[in-house]
């Protein structure tokens, strides 16, 4: 091989190995990069789907084993507030696709418009789960020492409840394990709260970055893996609203 071939062979290699700006040092290419990002982000929902899954399956083992406590707790739960919050979630998926969209089509504003309503709804729903604890927290429905069973052994207690659902009191052996179901109501939608509220944390970064242009130079992989994070928490939701709020509402 002559040297003037050498010369170009070692610059087109160069050339190849070229890191781009937002490519980090130790992957060779931004493609290895990108799979590397995003099988690292379907590991941690792997781990996230495990995490739920386990409450998920304590919550239907005990509510077949204290069916009549379950369903009595159940009906402490207002449907329409639930159903607010699902719908608000089911438009944040919406907003959050089009803001991944809008980085792969380097929309700038429409991006920082999408994150930023996204940003919003999270607001919106995290307010209406703040109510419903504020009612549980006046009832004495939060699991503890303070923890009241009037409302299920005295119908005078919540005529409006009783009177909906046509309930009956429950027996106090019984009635006690209404408790459990306040224990995994609190723990199940703690915990989504809690990935919602790192949602929005990391939501209100990415609207600064956006605004400075980090995630329209064909860098969206921060942003398509964002996606991914804030769809499953909306699923888990999916899952929730009907476990807690909507089966056995008569029995």
């Amino acid at each position: 091989m002559s040297d003037s071939q050498v010369i170009v062979h070692g610059a087109a290699e160069g050339a190849h190995h070229e890191h781009l700006p937002y490519q980090r040092h130790h992957f060779e290419t931004y493609a290895q990069q990108s799979d590397a990002t995003n099988f690292a982000m379907w590991l941690f929902l792997l781990t996230e789907i495990m995490f739920f899954g386990g409450l998920f399956t304590a919550y239907l083992i005990y509510r077949n084993w204290y069916y009549p406590a379950f369903v009595e707790a159940s009906h402490q739960l207002q449907i329409g507030w639930g159903t607010a919050n699902t719908a608000v979630l089911i438009t944040s998926s919406f907003t959050m696709a089009m803001g991944v969209w809008s980085a792969e089509m380097r929309k700038k504003g429409t991006l920082v418009f999408c994150l930023v309503i996204t940003f919003i709804l999270g607001l919106v729903f995290l307010g209406i789960k703040t109510i419903e604890y504020k009612e549980k927290y006046d009832k004495h429905h939060i699991p503890g020492f303070h923890y009241s069973l009037k409302t299920f052994l005295d119908p005078a207690s919540d005529p409006e409840v009783y009177k909906e659902y046509h309930d009956k009191p429950l027996a106090l052996d019984m009635a006690r394990h209404t408790e459990l179901y306040f224990f995994l109501y609190f723990a199940m939608t703690g915990m989504h709260a809690l990935h919602m509220i790192i949602g929005i944390a990391i939501l209100g970064f990415m609207i600064f970055r956006a605004q400075a242009g980090a995630y329209t130079t064909g860098h969206v992989i921060f942003v398509e893996n964002f996606g991914l994070y804030w769809h499953f928490v909306d699923i888990i939701w999916i899952y929730l609203f009907p476990l807690l709020y909507l089966i056995s509402r008569h029995q």
